[in-house]
């Protein structure tokens, strides 16, 4: 279906958190605004995320009960991004963040609720929180969004049950506790038959989580407004009005056609994860070529802006956000990345280990430290190997990377590979290419103090954020306890990306710079096609989507207030 009109008020290329909000905004100011979206659904890797929103001093903190301000957040990420540059941009996302939200629950259909215990990754440093600052996706009703539902993307199906029940991260430790506990069981209970009922009616699970609840609000925000979506089409060239920005060459089909945008263009294309030349030129050697976004991400947004003389910010501590990621193929023959950021890695009784099996990091980190240290060990060697290496009754309790708690045969797992599994240590060491003795003596070591609940080499569970993340019911420390039964099992990693942090400089107004610093008018980026305000550094949950919601609304606004004539002549002036 091809656009109803040539012309609109603003056009924006990318429907994932950055773009649809944007667009959500300007239409809630009275614009008329065309999305397009180069695959056939909404959503972008925000659908496949956890939907954190990290916005600190936000009201619903106050509304909860807990204490922040925009004078400990600038402490904080004074402690966490101590580099100059964005410095501007992180000052204007702690002012309008909060802003933000408040504007978004008030004029569409997002609905965000605070994280109360879910802490900074950084909480031993200054101005840290243990919690608030991280906003979740109220749960979202997928029926009401009618037909169109069809048109979000769906989950990872690894990160649901029963082929397409989604879950809050409320239900999880419930799960774990049916048969043990009869307030949990009741509850597993009443969830399965919910789903049950709603699979009569549609393909999957319409009780939406996580991101996925996330990215259907925003679209039923534009669906509400009216805003046109235009799936399965390529922005092939910016059209310029003189210095201008004025619309967009699409493809759509066999033939391209110019649509006009009068107000201006937002790009909000997802960044650059899956552009090899791109993460060549940008990405450590050792990072390799696995990433766990989108795979429509491909650098269409930093291409377009290129031509307009926008400048990149490639002044940046780490280029992308990293994440370990396992690898394996689906029934469909399709390939799967699972991110390992919080289900396994710091439950007690799991180690990963180097391609030499020695423990290289506290297993317990955030997912971009831990992949940073991967980086660091593998000394910018690519393709080295690592492994989280565990035994039976962790593969029970915890599960490891797509394989859930609870699994009784993990058969098809080692058939394919994806899961290596010995009888004794020293035969899994030699399955995966490790000297037996080394990999036994770093077991050995780490046993020794897993017994007294204790971490001698990197102090796992140390901080409030690693024991979040761990099993409140194993004592003394939620984070360790000693590999002992057999069979043993090991499963390779690898360093992955969740999104780029190297994009285009833009300013507070999210209007895209020239390397002299003037805005391309009529030009915006929201997204990770942005650079990160937090230059590759990565203080908390959330750090990607606050950001992208926060200059989205920033973009739609300021497309908003001014006329074509007003844009123009401010642009003049600032040149």
């Amino acid at each position: 279906m091809m656009p109803a009109h040539e012309t609109y008020d603003v056009i924006v290329a990318g429907a994932g958190a950055g773009g649809m909000t944007a667009a959500a905004v300007a239409a809630a100011e009275g614009l008329r605004v065309l999305v397009i979206e180069k695959t056939a659904f909404v959503g972008g890797t925000t659908a496949w995320s956890g939907g954190m929103v990290w916005i600190p001093a936000n009201a619903k903190m106050k509304e909860a009960g807990l204490s922040d301000s925009v004078t400990d957040a600038v402490q904080y990420l004074s402690n966490t991004v101590p580099e100059p540059a964005n410095a501007g941009l992180r000052a204007a996302f702690l002012a309008r963040g909060p802003e933000a939200v408040a504007y978004l629950e008030a004029n569409t259909q997002v609905r965000l609720q605070p994280v109360k215990a879910y802490p900074d990754y950084y909480p031993e440093r200054l101005g840290a929180t243990s919690g608030g600052r991280v906003l979740e996706p109220v749960a979202f009703d997928g029926t009401r969004l009618g037909a169109a539902f069809a048109r979000l993307r769906p989950p990872l199906p690894e990160l649901t049950l029963f082929g397409g029940m989604m879950l809050n991260r409320l239900d999880i430790p419930h799960l774990r506790q049916v048969g043990k506990s009869l307030r949990s069981t009741l509850r597993a209970a009443r969830l399965v038959s919910e789903y049950m009922l709603q699979r009569l009616r549609s393909p999957r699970g319409t009780t939406l989580h996580l991101g996925n609840a996330l990215a259907a609000r925003l679209y039923a925000s534009l669906l509400a407004r009216q805003v046109e979506i235009l799936f399965s089409a390529d922005v092939e060239d910016l059209s310029m009005q003189g210095e201008r920005v004025g619309g967009v060459v699409i493809r759509h089909g066999a033939r391209n056609r110019l649509i006009a945008a009068r107000r201006g263009v937002v790009l909000a294309t997802g960044g650059f994860s899956h552009d090899a030349t791109l993460r060549k030129r940008f990405f450590p050697s050792a990072a390799g070529l696995v990433s766990a976004t989108a795979t429509s991400v491909t650098g269409d947004g930093l291409r377009l802006a290129a031509t307009t003389g926008a400048a990149l910010n490639t002044d940046a501590t780490s280029p992308a956000y990293w994440v370990p990621a396992s690898l394996f193929r689906r029934a469909d023959g399709s390939r799967g990345v699972f991110p390992h950021t919080v289900t396994d890695r710091a439950k007690p009784g799991v180690i990963a280990v180097n391609a030499a099996g020695r423990r290289f990091v506290n297993e317990a980190l955030s997912y971009h430290e831990f992949v940073l240290a991967m980086l660091r060990d593998g000394n910018g060697e690519p393709d080295l190997p690592f492994y989280l290496v565990c035994d039976r009754p962790f593969l029970w309790s915890y599960g490891l990377g797509r394989i859930k708690p609870f699994t009784r045969s993990v058969r098809r797992y080692v058939a394919s590979g994806e899961l290596i599994e010995a009888p004794d240590v020293g035969e899994l060491a030699a399955k995966i290419g490790i000297k037996p003795t080394t990999l036994s003596a770093t077991i050995a070591d780490y046993n020794e103090g897993a017994r007294e609940g204790r971490d001698p080499e990197f102090g796992r569970g140390s901080t409030i954020y690693q024991r979040h993340l761990g099993d409140p019911s194993r004592k003394p420390n939620p984070c360790v306890a000693p590999i002992l039964r057999g069979p043993f099992f090991a499963m390779r990693i690898y360093p992955a990306d969740l999104g780029t942090a190297i994009g285009m400089k833009v300013d507070a107004q999210a209007r895209v710079l020239r390397e002299d610093g003037t805005p391309v008018a009529g030009l915006y980026a929201c997204g990770n096609d942005m650079a990160s305000i937090m230059n590759g550094n990565c203080p908390g949950p959330g750090i990607t989507l606050g950001p992208a919601l926060t200059f989205g609304y920033i973009a739609g606004r300021h497309l908003a207030e001014g006329s074509v004539a007003t844009t123009l002549g401010a642009a003049k002036a600032s040149v």
